[in-house]
């Protein structure tokens, strides 16, 4: 039976959920964990979604991402592929690791936000050693929110912290209570938080993905001090910035396949795209005002 397409929207959050086959668990060590963590933090920079909530078990895990008008399949395919290369090299394994696609389900209400995060956030409830103290567990959001830190430097808490009214310690408290009830993922908790931040508005930035590859490779070749025809130029080491810097940017910015950028760009494979891309990734890893500017242009 074919595949329902998955419902998608540009304005909301999803809960994101990814299990490992049935005999297999998903992260073996912490190690992995952090490896998941890394690979999420990667594909932030290329893509620009956003993490409210997570939590990683060993044979699952959970995230509220909002992907700022980014497309969740490719943003967790690339993730989750690069996860199962890492785990088959590292174990000496082949094959699937991931459970069929990933779940996602959009979170619609305000509510629903607080209660999914709430219910993410009890998930280790179930390991030995935190069934009382979920907030201690190091690879879940929780501990994030209560110590006011980012470990994993993938969160952004700014939008659930307002959203419950987290500075004061009246809905910090009652928001811990939620969290320590064993509640389920479709309930619909009573709990009333107290909102403060009066000029508080929970619509989110949504950014724009329909960027013109001519506009990508014009902007590009303006920041470097080059021709817009210098793309092309294979073989020469001056014109390597301007073609991993446009195969990044086209394949973030712009709604169009790899197979699209090999045309753009001419006599180029599928890979050296890939591998053009991920030199243009690192260097707006070092410098993230490229993109910025780009999207404020």
């Amino acid at each position: 039976m074919p595949r329902v397409a998955r419902v998608k929207t540009e304005d909301k959050s999803y809960h994101i959920m990814v299990r490992s086959i049935k005999e297999l668990d998903l992260f073996k060590e912490p190690g992995d964990k952090i490896k998941y963590f890394e690979l999420i933090k990667k594909s932030q920079l290329k893509y620009g979604f956003k993490i409210y909530a997570y939590c990683l078990m060993n044979n699952h895990g959970h995230l509220i991402l909002d992907p700022v008008g980014a497309d969740i399949s490719k943003i967790m395919h690339g993730i989750n592929f690069s996860y199962a290369r890492y785990f088959n090299k590292k174990y000496d394994r082949y094959g699937h690791v991931f459970q069929d696609r990933f779940k996602s389900k959009i979170v619609d209400t305000d509510r629903y936000m607080i209660t999914l995060s709430a219910y993410i956030h009890n998930n280790p409830k179930d390991i030995v050693g935190y069934e009382k103290n979920v907030e201690d567990y190091p690879f879940s959001s929780y501990k994030e929110y209560i110590n006011g830190s980012d470990t994993f430097g993938v969160l952004s808490k700014d939008f659930l912290e307002n959203l419950i009214g987290f500075k004061r310690e009246e809905n910090k408290n009652k928001y811990s209570e939620l969290v320590r009830e064993s509640i389920s993922e479709e309930v619909e908790s009573e709990i009333e938080f107290v909102n403060p931040e009066t000029e508080y508005l929970s619509h989110k930035e949504i950014i724009a993905r329909r960027k013109k590859p001519k506009e990508i490779i014009e902007y590009v070749a303006r920041l470097l001090d080059q021709s817009p025809s210098d793309i092309h130029v294979k073989y020469k080491h001056r014109c390597t910035k301007i073609r991993a810097l446009s195969c990044f940017l086209m394949s973030s910015l712009c709604d169009i396949t790899q197979r699209e950028i090999c045309e753009i760009i001419g006599n180029i494979s599928q890979s050296g795209v890939s591998y053009l891309a991920s030199r243009g990734l690192e260097i707006i890893s070092d410098d993230r005002s490229i993109m910025e500017n780009l999207l404020t242009s």
